[in-house]
C-alpha cells in the first residue's frame, strides 16, 4: 500500500470488507490465514487452561500452577504432553469405530466455526489486499449454529459407543440440553438481524459502526453503535445460552462429575482422545465468545475512549482489540465457574423451555413492533392495536395456565397432607419396617419372658 493510500485510509476510517471481497484471495493467502487461526486456537487453549486455573486459584486464595516454567506457564504444555504419551486403554465392549470417531466429530466443527469470525478490516498481507477474516457467507451466523448442532453428535456418539450407563446418560443429557438452549440462542440473534439487516458477520460488524436516532414520543434519542446497549435482553439471553451450549458451569450436566463420574467421556482414559474432548470444549468457548463480541460488542472496533483515535480501527490494530475482548469474555466464563453451583437437570430444562424461549419470543415481538412503527408508511394504529391484542391473549393464556398450576399444586399439597396424617396414625402404612411401639400387644402376640443370664 502506497503512503498516500495509507494516509487516506487513516483519514477515512477502516476499509470494511464486503461479501464480494471474499473468495478472491490467492490459495497461499487462504492457507496462511487458516494456519494462523489454527495456531491461534491451539495456543489460546494452552493459555486459557493456565489462565483459568490461575484465576480460580487466586479467587480461592491459592497460588495455582507455579512450578513448570515462569509463573507456571508451561504447566498446560506438560499436561498436554502427558495426555498424548499416556497409554490409550479402551474397554472391550465399546463400538471401536464410533468410539474413535466421536472425539473427532466434536473437535472438527469447533475449529470450522471460527472460519467466519471477523478479526479486522481489509489489510495488506504480503502485498495482497485481503480481509482479516478467513471467509464469510450471507448466512454466516447460521453456519455457526449448524456446526454447533453437528458438534453435539460427538457427545451423543461418545456416550452411546462407550456402552456405559453413565456415559449414555451424559450423552442423552447433552442432546436434550443442546436442543433446548440452541432454540433460545437462535431466537436471541433475531433482533440483531433486524437491526443489522444482514446475517453476514462482516456486515454485522460494519452495522455497529453506524450511529442513528430513535424517535420516541417526539424525542430524537441517539442510538449507540454497539448492539449490546440497544439489544440488552437479547444479549442477556445469549449469555445464558452460551453457557448451556458449551456445557460449562452451571450447565455442565453432560459431565456431571458428582453423579455421572464424568458423563459422556467416562470411558475415555486420560489419553489423546480425552485431550480432543478438552480441546473442543475450550475452542467452543472461544467460538461463542467471538460470536458475542461480533454480534453485541462491536466486533473488532476499538472501545471508547480508544476509538477517539482516528487510526484505532485501521490496519492491524483491530486484531488487538478483538483479542482483548476475548480475554474479558473468557474471564466471565471463569468467574461463573468459580461462583455458581451446578443446577438440577429438571431446573435446567424448565428454565430453557418455560423462561428463556417465551421471554425471547415476547422481546422479538415487542422490538419488531417498535421498528415497524418507525416506518414512514406504516399504519401505526393498526400495528399497536394488533400488539395490544397479542399481549392480552398472552396474558390470558398465562393466567389460564397459572390457575391450572395453582390447582395442581393445591391438590398435591392436599394429597401430601393426607399421606402424612395416614402415616401418623399407622406408621407401617408407608411400607417401611417401623418397629412396633407396643411389643407385648402388637397384633395380639404376647411377649415371652426371657430368663436373666441368657442370650
Amino acid at each position: 500500500m502506497s503512503p498516500m493510500k495509507t494516509f487516506l485510509a487513516l483519514a477515512e476510517g477502516p476499509d470494511y470488507p464486503t461479501l464480494a471481497d471474499f473468495g478472491k484471495d490467492p490459495i497461499w493467502i487462504t492457507i496462511i490465514k487458516a494456519v494462523a487461526i489454527f495456531v491461534m486456537l491451539m495456543l489460546g487453549v494452552l493459555f486459557a487452561v493456565w489462565f483459568e486455573r490461575k484465576l480460580i486459584s487466586r479467587m480461592q486464595h491459592r497460588y495455582g500452577p507455579n512450578r513448570a516454567g515462569k509463573f507456571g506457564l508451561l504447566q498446560t504444555l506438560a499436561d498436554g504432553l502427558k495426555m498424548g504419551l499416556k497409554e490409550d486403554i479402551s474397554p472391550n465392549t465399546v463400538d471401536k469405530v464410533i468410539y474413535f470417531l466421536a472425539p473427532v466429530v466434536i473437535a472438527v466443527p469447533a475449529f470450522l466455526a471460527f472460519s467466519i469470525v471477523p478479526f479486522g478490516p481489509m489489510v495488506s498481507m504480503f502485498g495482497v489486499e485481503t480481509p482479516l477474516q478467513l471467509t464469510d457467507l450471507p448466512v454466516a451466523v447460521l453456519l455457526v449454529l449448524a456446526l454447533a448442532s453437528i458438534g453435539v453428535y460427538g457427545i451423543v456418539l461418545a456416550g452411546w459407543a462407550s456402552r456405559s450407563p453413565y456415559a449414555m446418560l451424559g450423552g442423552l443429557r447433552s442432546a436434550a440440553q443442546v436442543v433446548s438452549y440452541e432454540i433460545a440462542m437462535a431466537l436471541s440473534f433475531v433482533a440483531v438481524f433486524l437491526v443489522a439487516g444482514t446475517l453476514s458477520t462482516s456486515g454485522i460488524v460494519e452495522a455497529q459502526s453506524r450511529t442513528g436516532t430513535l424517535t420516541l414520543f417526539g424525542l430524537d434519542i441517539p442510538t449507540p453503535s454497539w448492539f449490546v446497549i440497544q439489544l440488552i435482553p437479547s444479549f442477556l439471553i445469549y449469555v445464558i445460552c452460551m453457557l448451556g451450549e458449551t456445557n460449562r458451569v452451571p450447565f455442565d450436566l453432560p459431565e456431571g462429575e458428582g453423579e455421572l463420574v464424568g458423563g459422556f467421556h467416562t470411558e475415555y482414559s486420560s489419553s489423546l482422545k480425552f485431550a480432543l474432548f478438552m480441546l473442543a470444549e475450550y475452542v467452543n468457548v472461544f467460538t461463542v465468545s467471538a460470536l458475542a463480541i461480533t454480534l453485541f460488542f462491536g466486533g473488532w472496533h476499538a472501545p471508547w475512549p480508544i476509538s477517539l483515535w482516528d487510526g484505532a480501527n485501521t490496519g492491524w490494530w483491530p486484531l488487538l482489540w478483538f483479542l482483548l475482548k476475548m480475554v474479558l469474555v473468557f474471564s466471565f466464563f471463569v468467574w461463573v465457574r468459580a461462583s455458581l453451583p451446578r443446577v438440577r437437570y429438571d431446573q435446567l430444562m424448565a428454565f430453557g423451555w418455560k423462561v428463556l424461549i417465551p421471554l425471547n419470543l415476547g422481546w422479538i415481538l415487542l422490538f419488531a413492533t417498535f421498528r415497524a412503527v418507525r416506518l414512514d408508511e406504516a399504519n401505526r394504529t393498526l400495528i399497536l392495536t394488533m400488539l395490544g391484542f397479542v399481549v392480552l391473549a398472552c396474558f390470558l393464556i398465562y393466567l389460564r395456565f397459572d390457575i391450572v398450576a395453582q390447582r395442581r399444586k393445591r391438590a398435591q399439597e392436599t394429597e401430601v397432607a393426607q399421606e402424612y396424617e395416614e402415616l401418623r396414625s399407622s406408621p407401617e402404612a408407608g411400607g417401611f419396617p417401623v418397629p412396633p411401639l407396643d411389643l407385648p400387644h402388637y397384633h395380639g402376640v404376647q411377649r415371652k419372658e426371657v430368663p436373666s443370664g441368657t442370650h
